[in-house]
């Protein structure tokens, strides 16, 4: 499992060990992870986020603090994900925990009962944590493995009404393209075609020039190479996963992932969509 930080603006993942019980340790109840989180916001002090300043401002009662400068009230909630929320901030601390570490994806449902708030609640703390993961606008760089998949429903589980009866496979799932930095970040786009113009034009906005394209010998990818990219193709048709440094394994693993996390979250009540962090 995995320790993880907190910023303002998003969630830190690092590689270092912690158990749930070390968790409960760290955060036994509301006061604590309050100092946490105002350590993480907050480490020269406290600082009003209205005006910026920290110089004037007065600790109260219940985590509050004022803003003499501009006569503003505020705490450690103010700005963040963690505003209008009554959840206990432990129990937001656990929720983070538990959405980094559950490999397979947590629905509303199973968080609801994990940190003891209704569902409702659980969905509005699981929709705040995957905003706060955000979209990183910067550009894939280095050695880019790109494949492409297909999420949906199957067609067996469809009303009649519903079916389209015209096949297996792609059939009525929508078409998904994934691009995974070597050692980084992982873009996953939907994308309305799989033809070679719609990938091509997807990947020239998310790769920067110059990066080496690790893919299948899938005819989308056909003259990447002229794109001012480095092209490697592996051939699966073939047998070929794996050859020297070129293969399309690791983004093949994201995309396994993915859809165990898509069965991880299903539940009675649907959730909203959301940004791979």
């Amino acid at each position: 499992m995995l320790d993880f930080e907190h910023e303002s603006e998003g969630l830190v993942v690092s590689k270092s060990t912690i158990s749930t019980f070390e968790l409960f340790e760290m955060f036994p109840d509301q006061e604590t992870a309050r100092g946490y989180l105002e350590g993480r916001l907050w480490p020269q002090g406290a600082r009003c986020p209205v005006c910026g300043l920290g110089e004037r401002i007065t600790e109260r009662k219940g985590g509050f603090y004022r803003c003499n400068q501009c006569k503003e009230d505020f705490t450690v909630r103010t700005g963040t994900i963690f505003e209008r929320s009554h959840v206990p901030l432990h129990k937001w601390v656990y929720a983070m925990y538990l959405l980094v570490t559950a490999r397979k994806g947590i629905s509303s449902l199973q968080l609801s009962k994990e940190i003891g708030i209704t569902q409702k609640s659980a969905w509005f703390v699981l929709h705040r944590l995957r905003e706060a993961c955000g979209p990183d606008l910067e550009k894939l760089r280095g050695i880019i493995e790109i494949d492409e998949t297909y999420i949906g429903g199957l067609e067996q589980n469809k009303h009649v009404s519903k079916k389209r009866n015209a096949g297996r496979g792609s059939v009525g799932k929508t078409a998904v393209l994934g691009m995974r930095e070597r050692g980084g970040r992982i873009i996953a786009k939907p994308v309305t075609r799989s033809d070679k113009g719609t990938i091509q034009t997807t990947i020239i906005r998310q790769v920067e020039a110059g990066s080496t394209i690790n893919t299948d010998e899938a005819g989308a990818y056909d003259g990447l190479s002229m794109l001012a990219f480095k092209h490697e193709t592996v051939n699966h048709k073939a047998g070929e996963f794996v050859r020297d440094d070129v293969t399309t394994n690791g983004i093949e693993s994201v995309f396994a992932v993915l859809k165990r996390g898509l069965i991880g979250v299903s539940s009675r009540k649907p959730e909203a969509s959301w940004p791979l962090c």
